[in-house]
């Protein structure tokens, strides 16, 4: 059982690390204004500190998972997404 769980946990660590970088890529070919011209300066760095932190949002939710492979809820997914959004954030 101890196999599954870490093979399981394992899986999820590369996906997570393939979304990290697939997320930092569609943020910048989603960095544009309203008249279709790439986002600079301020509006850009303030347009990929929010999409990458939505991004961040989204794979600890896929991480919010017990040690029986169940979902989180309550006070505990709570307190699972808000460390995970904080280390995701760094």
């Amino acid at each position: 059982m101890n196999k599954i769980l870490a093979s399981v946990l394992v899986a999820l660590f590369a996906v997570n690390v393939a979304h990290a970088e697939a997320t930092a890529a569609d943020c910048e070919a989603r960095a544009i204004d309203k008249n279709g011209k790439a986002l600079a300066g301020a509006a850009k760095v303030s347009f990929m500190k929010k999409c990458e932190s939505d991004g961040i949002a989204v794979g600890c939710e896929a991480k919010a998972i017990d040690k029986n492979g169940k979902a989180l809820a309550g006070a505990a997914k709570k307190s699972f997404m808000k460390k995970c959004e904080a280390d995701g954030a760094k």
